[in-house]
């Protein structure tokens, strides 16, 4: 009894510094933010409690908040979709390499390390009017395409710079799961005459299924929560076109000084990302092969 009360002692110290951080970064703000989405605090005065008015404004008299919803969505949806596709097909081309699969990781995985407000800003300079991107689309005979300024195509932009800094991670991911599966069941699917593709369909993808989940549900996550990108490509133009729910936090908080408001419109992110989460859980009984 002393031994085991000494070992979870022990465990306990250990552990204490990841839950006091935990404690003091995670759950302490993750509490505060809720009891503040029912206040009216302007950082300056001290906060007064409203009910729910900010949630009555963000869904019944803020015309914005259901076009950031909206925004958000589309892109999470273009993003994930986009990534994993991409992704899946990176990673299997560096898979069927005979040489060099350790570099190929190492080159997609780079943009991962670099810093998403640096990535941003050298799009920035790709993507602005009359930058490389329009200079090239010039000589091609496309005209000035100016993606940043366009309506139409400035959250296309920003999922490009997205997918450039993100994509490696889900590279390095369904690589090394692809790389796990065993060559015996392919080699039994070639002599059964199945083909290239019905082999990578039939066989690969059913046993890579907990991974391609696991590579949705977090890319899906960090989808929701897209900022930095925003922040330095449009501030949430032209128009409200790229404002997702993760730039209206920051201008209801930090430019507004509604902090209120904010918290309110925080709180219905964290609820789109679970609804979104349980949503993916749900779905995975029907394609996901844990047993495979």
């Amino acid at each position: 009894m002393k031994s085991a009360r000494r070992e979870s002692l022990t465990a306990l110290v250990f552990l204490l510094p990841s839950l006091l951080g935990m404690t003091i970064f995670v759950f302490i703000p993750l509490v505060w933010s809720f009891v503040m989405s029912f206040t009216d605090w302007s950082l300056i005065s001290s906060p007064k409690f409203v009910g729910f008015k900010n949630f009555s404004k963000l869904f019944v008299t803020d015309p914005t908040f259901w076009t950031s919803v909206t925004n958000t969505l589309w892109f999470t949806v273009e993003f994930v979709v986009l990534n994993i596709a991409l992704a899946l097909a990176i990673a299997t081309w560096i898979s069927a390499q005979k040489w060099g699969k350790a570099a190929l990781r190492v080159i997609f995985f780079i943009p991962v390390f670099t810093p998403a407000i640096a990535v941003s800003i050298v799009w920035l300079l790709i993507l602005s009017s009359g930058g490389v991107f329009d200079s090239i689309s010039v000589m091609l005979g496309f005209g000035k395409i100016d993606m940043l300024n366009n309506p139409r195509l400035a959250m296309h932009a920003v999922v490009i710079v997205s997918l450039w800094a993100n994509v490696g991670y889900n590279v390095v991911l369904l690589n090394a799961s692809l790389d796990l599966v065993p060559k015996t069941y392919l080699e039994a699917a070639r002599i059964d005459g199945a083909g290239a593709w019905r082999r990578f369909w039939d066989v690969r993808v059913p046993m890579i299924s907990p991974t391609i989940f696991f590579a949705c549900v977090m890319t899906a996550i960090n989808g929701l929560q897209v900022f930095d990108q925003i922040y330095v490509l449009t501030r949430g133009g032209p128009g409200s076109s790229t404002v997702t729910l993760g730039y209206s936090i920051f201008q209801h908080g930090f430019e507004r000084y509604d902090m209120g408001y904010a918290a309110a419109v925080s709180w219905v992110m964290f609820s789109l990302i679970f609804a979104l989460t349980m949503f993916q859980f749900r779905m995975q009984r029907k394609w996901v092969h844990y047993d495979s």
